[in-house]
């Protein structure tokens, strides 16, 4: 007990020792009127960093004004440096040809209104953040006399091209997906929804990584609370460093150990867009092409952006084929271990005889044989994943089918267990979202040991738990099961199944309510009335 004490009490010391450290970086300090020390301040918080570049020049048509660019190798467009700063500053002197006779101020605000051609310019008097702003690719251009910075906005760093998502791929849909660079990603989205009603908060998250993240949403549609839990779960972020947008996920989540995410993950710029306008929230997360989605509910882990595109009777279909694939992949495998270990009576005979004569010989129980199978397709489709995408199918599927022919024929492994395995695998592969698949194959694992002991007793205790699971999860205060728990007639018409478009009137009941009608009424197209003459014309 005591030693429980003392770590807790170290552990509450560490975590105050790197908050006042924190404070202590995060204090503000001001830029200095004279340009040597700015400059020798400036290279001792980069020392060792051989890719921040300073330019030092003069200006002026004397040359009596000292100057000096900022800027870090690699992150700026050095063309339009050297267009657009340098050039005007150097070569344009009759401006400043009076230099001596006013003050540094008037400088200032004649190279900042005049000389720089670049469309945004900023201006900073603080040391911290000029350092943020330079590591975040803009060029500081400093004064000899002046207390405040130029910043220009020049950044110009290598980029993905915008190609199709390969986890999200589609046959009828746009072919664009997001890309690591956050701008591009929220130019994409700008394309699709054309109001100033769409809204754009930024932060910076990690102290380390400085990453910028923007919530966005659309003003007069999404519930205002939601917006404010977003940002208020963001800002009590406390860490070194985010690399991914899965850091973010793991800090603002309702239920942190529970199997399924309460929060969408996509990098479908059309996806993004649908979500908003129906009342969710996006967070973007610089440096990823993954876009999160709050507040997300379990059935949008079956849809697909490509139901949206195709006639509503074809969609309504997929997404009930989704329904049963999920729940085959998950309860096939417990289902052929519990009837075949304890309820034998259960299947027909010649069914029962087949079974049992595939059986004969072998040495490892049902149970054993199926945690075995599923792990070893874990492992194969891990595998697959890793290598390289020439090789890495072809690999998964001649090692599934090298593997299932050897066990058998090995006597390790029945028949009938490699059929089981092989449908589970297929079916979890036509769930859209990672998120939901992966929870799935997750939970797998619990119900085939609870079938393989307690039989279906222990299927129908796995099946109880994880739908009170599910009740009880919420995402961002929206119910995880909503609309189907709690019932809401009006929004199951975009739920396990789709109504046509010109019949989802309004939006979900839940998060979409301060906006809800989407579209105008008597939307249902109707066949002109009356008979035709031969010109076309109504009777």
């Amino acid at each position: 007990m005591l030693r429980f004490i003392v770590d807790k009490f170290q552990k509450l010391t560490k975590q105050v020792q790197y908050q006042s450290k924190a404070d202590q970086e995060d204090e503000e300090r001001g830029l200095s009127s004279n340009l040597d020390q700015n400059l020798t301040d400036l290279k001792e918080i980069f020392k060792d960093c051989a890719d921040l570049v300073f330019r030092e020049f003069k200006i002026g048509s004397n040359n009596s004004i000292n100057a000096a660019l900022i800027y870090i190798d690699g992150l700026v467009n050095s063309t339009s440096i050297s267009d657009n700063v340098l050039k005007p500053l150097m070569q344009s002197c009759l401006q400043l040809e009076q230099s001596k006779k006013i003050d540094a101020v008037a400088v200032h605000n004649v190279v900042k209104e005049r000389l720089l051609t670049l469309g945004i310019v900023a201006e900073l008097d603080e040391l911290n953040k000029l350092v943020d702003e330079i590591l975040n690719g803009s060029t500081a251009l400093l004064l000899n006399g002046s207390r405040l910075a130029l910043l220009t906005i020049s950044k110009g760093w290598e980029n993905r091209g915008i190609e199709e998502p390969a986890t999200e791929a589609v046959v009828r849909g746009p072919r664009d997906g997001f890309t690591e660079n956050i701008v591009t990603n929220i130019t994409l989205l700008r394309r699709r929804i054309k109001t100033p009603r769409l809204k754009i908060e930024s932060m910076m998250i990690g102290q380390l990584t400085n990453t910028e993240v923007k919530v966005v949403y659309i003003k007069g549609i999404i519930n205002d609370k939601v917006v404010e839990e977003v940002k208020i779960r963001l800002s009590r972020i406390n860490t070194d460093s985010i690399l991914e947008s899965g850091y973010i996920e793991e800090f603002i989540e309702d239920a942190p150990f529970s199997p399924f995410s309460q929060i969408n993950v996509t990098e479908r710029p059309d996806k993004v867009a649908g979500s908003l306008l129906e009342g969710q929230v996006a967070i973007f997360v610089d440096n990823t092409p993954f876009v999160l989605l709050a507040p997300s509910t379990f059935p949008q882990l079956l849809i697909s952006s490509e139901d949206y595109y195709n006639r509503y009777l074809w969609a309504t279909f997929v997404r009930f084929m989704r329904f049963i694939t999920l729940n085959i992949s998950m309860m096939i495998t417990p289902l052929y271990v519990s009837i075949t270990t304890f309820h034998p009576e259960m299947m027909p005979t010649p069914l029962l005889l087949s079974i049992a004569s595939s059986k004969e010989g072998l040495p490892l129980p049902t149970l054993v044989e199926a945690l075995m199978m599923e792990g070893i397709f874990e492992i194969l489709r891990e595998a697959g994943v890793r290598m390289p995408r020439a090789i890495g199918a072809a690999v998964s599927i001649v090692g599934a089918l090298v593997i299932g022919e050897a066990g058998v024929t090995a006597k390790i492994i029945s028949p009938a267990m490699v059929i089981v395995i092989a449908i589970s695998a297929v079916s979890a592969l036509t769930m859209p979202s990672i998120q939901g698949s992966i929870a799935i194959r997750l939970m797998k694992f619990p119900i085939i040991i609870l079938a393989g002991t307690l039989g279906l007793f222990g299927i129908i205790i796995a099946l109880l738990f994880i739908l009170i699971h599910l009740n009880t999860l919420r995402s961002f205060g929206v119910p995880f099961l909503s609309p189907l728990a709690p019932t809401s007639l009006g929004d199951l018409k975009d739920s396990i199944i789709r109504f046509p478009r010109w019949a989802m009137s309004t939006r979900p009941r839940l998060y979409g309510y301060k906006d809800p009608i989407r579209q105008g009424p008597r939307q249902k197209p109707q066949a002109p009335s009356g008979k035709r003459k031969e010109g076309g014309e109504d009777v």
